[in-house]
């Protein structure tokens, strides 16, 4: 039943040789990798106009500068990515280029910055897109954190479970949609600008004023504002899953990405100002611009449902930027080892669950609220793109080449840039959620080296010694197996288990536990009747619990064995046809099995015998 339902969910699985034909060409690139960039015009334009209002309509000005020095930082950061596409052709991005350069802990921190990053950019897309889809329709606000949830688990964890290509298909054409919708309606728009009678930035749209506070709100304004910077990254850690040429394409498409996320954000600012939009309870910025643009006519609605599809499908920047972001620090010992294998579909299954899951958490933990998730962001990605232009610096240095001085003094401007962004990030957001990112990086990097000591601990103690290559350990005199089967009466499934037992070790001894005489009298006259030659031990147990018992007795198995020895305890366990058969019996094996598995140094087996009906 199980596995039908994956198969319906998920589909058959896929042979590891149509690997190759799961990687993108430039045009579904585009819309897998970008849409979380490029969806961010529906919401930061807005962020840096509602930090200014804060304040009051004094500082409304300011929002048009704030948009020229993101668009400056874009142009800065696209360029710098495309370096780090050409140097890390296996992906990875700022992880990558910090383990190579910088070092085991700051590649750590690059890690827990993009970590946090993707997963906020999973509850900020898709909270952002039911904000755009409630301001079209009202009556759905009561539901927002339902239908968050529900496009999170329903619809992008199964699509992006079911491989790269599907997905691809499936998000190409909203990604399309929206980019063709937002440019056509901007047009339409500088148009009415231009034509109108109306000043180009009317003179509501350009006041000014200056105070000490006033530096700290612009900057805060800024910080906000940059949150349309998330995902610039993502195209540098997916290279592998490019058609070849994988570094050209992706260069390429860095490019492409940037130039089109700058019109339409610079645009959409241009048209906010010139309408001089305030921030309205329920109703973006983007939803009124479309209205004033637009009417409320069907391309008002097309905008919204557009707009909807494409915070809800940016979230997939994220799918396909952590799951292989995991699987590398899987690889080098910092994650669980599962993370780095390929599920059914070719695909990262359990870090696209893992991702899903977290991303859950902190919607769930802030409402749903894009105002207060917003706090939380940018600050892990300007981290990361930090350390990824200081590493690239190094590389560069390192390997020189031609034209190498030209290539880290790129790389200089942009790791500058980004630093002065986070310290400014860090200041003016502190306060209001930052402080949350602050203390989340530390424990994941605290995390990762646990995760990784506690590999090398292993390793360790699973190696080899010297002596053994050789056959050495092999020529020793073997050991006993000791076998223990406990048992709960006399009947066929016992007679398996024991029948087994006698076949792998002719030291077998049979365990009863019982709480009453009578019962304790009965099995010891239907073992003597059955007249087998394995020996029968009978523990009473006046407190009624039987894992006590059995475990007291491996004790002392466990004292008196001999060096070699090996101790084994043979489980009993009857498999029911029906699996709502198992509600109506006792779990005392699983007990048993999951005890001794975590707390003995001993041999756990279950022998089943399966029921017919």
């Amino acid at each position: 039943m199980f596995r039908t339902l994956k198969r319906i969910l998920i589909g058959a699985p896929l042979h590891s040789e149509y690997l190759v034909r799961e990687k993108l060409p430039k045009w579904k690139a585009l819309a897998i990798f970008s849409s979380d960039a490029l969806s961010s015009v529906a919401y930061g334009p807005e962020q840096i106009i509602i930090v200014l209002m804060a304040a009051g309509t004094f500082l409304y000005g300011y929002a048009g500068p704030i948009a020229l020095a993101i668009l400056a930082l874009l142009a800065v950061v696209a360029i710098s990515y495309a370096q780090v596409a050409r140097a890390n052709p296996g992906g990875g991005g700022s992880y990558s280029v910090a383990r190579n350069n910088l070092g085991e802990t700051v590649a750590l921190l690059a890690a827990a910055s993009l970590f946090i990053d993707y997963t906020l950019t999973v509850a900020v897309s898709i909270s952002s897109g039911t904000d755009a889809i409630v301001s079209a329709f009202p009556l759905l606000i009561p539901y927002h954190i339902a239908i968050d949830l529900g496009v999170l688990f329903g619809v992008l964890m199964l699509i992006n479970l079911r491989g790269v290509r599907e997905s691809s298909t499936v998000f190409v054409f909203p990604t399309y949609s929206f980019i063709i919708g937002i440019i056509i309606m901007i047009g339409i728009g500088l148009y009415l600008v231009f034509t109108g009678r109306q000043p180009a930035i009317p003179a509501a749209s350009l006041q000014f004023a200056w105070s000490g506070p006033a530096l700290f709100v612009i900057l805060r304004a800024f910080a906000s504002g940059c949150s349309s910077m998330t995902g610039v990254e993502a195209i540098s850690n997916g290279v592998p899953m490019f058609k070849p040429p994988e570094v050209s394409n992706a260069r390429k498409t860095t490019f492409i990405m940037a130039l089109v996320l700058g019109v339409m954000f610079g645009g959409i600012a241009f048209l906010i100002l010139h309408y001089h939009f305030l921030p309205q309870p329920n109703q973006t910025m983007l939803s009124q611009l479309a209205g004033s643009v637009l009417g409320h006519s069907w391309g008002y609605y097309y905008i919204q449902i557009t707009t909807m599809l494409i915070l809800y499908l940016a979230a997939n920047t994220s799918y396909n930027g952590l799951p292989p972001l995991l699987s590398l620090l899987a690889r080098d010992g910092y994650m669980p080892r599962y993370l780095a294998a390929r599920g059914d579909r070719l695909v990262f299954s359990s870090g696209i669950v893992l991702l899903s899951v977290v991303s859950a958490v902190f919607i769930i933990a802030f409402q749903g609220s894009t105002d207060h998730l917003i706090a939380l962001y940018a600050l892990g990605v300007f981290i990361s793109f930090t350390i990824a232009q200081t590493g690239m610096v190094i590389h560069w240095r390192r390997e020189k080449g031609t034209g190498w001085h030209f290539r880290a003094l790129i790389n200089t401007i942009g790791a500058v840039t980004t630093a002065v962004v986070v310290v400014i990030i860090a200041i003016t957001k502190f306060i209001y959620g930052a402080w949350l990112v602050a203390i989340l990086i530390p424990l994941l990097i605290a995390t990762f080296k646990t995760i990784h000591q506690h590999y090398l601990n292993m390793r360790e103690q699973l190696r080899l010694p010297r002596e053994s290559y050789g056959g050495g350990s092999w020529k020793q005199a073997p050991g006993r197996n000791l076998v223990l089967v406990p048992i709960a009466g006399v009947n066929r499934v016992v007679e398996n288990t024991l029948t087994y037992a006698k076949m792998i070790s002719p030291h077998v001894t049979a365990l009863y536990v019982g709480a009453e005489e009578a019962g304790i009298q009965e099995i010891r006259e239907k073992w003597q009747r059955w007249k087998t030659d394995i020996e029968l031990i009978v523990r009473y147990s006046p407190y009624r619990t039987i894992l006590e018992p059995v475990v007291d007795y491996v004790d002392q198995m466990r004292r008196e064995r001999q060096p070699g020895d090996f101790i084994t305890v043979l489980i009993p366990e009857f498999e029911t046809r029906k699996w709502w058969h198992r509600l109506l019996h006792n779990q005392t094996g699983w007990f048993l099995r999951t005890y001794f598995i975590f707390h003995q140094d001993v041999v756990v087996s279950v022998v089943p015998f399966r029921l017919q009906k």
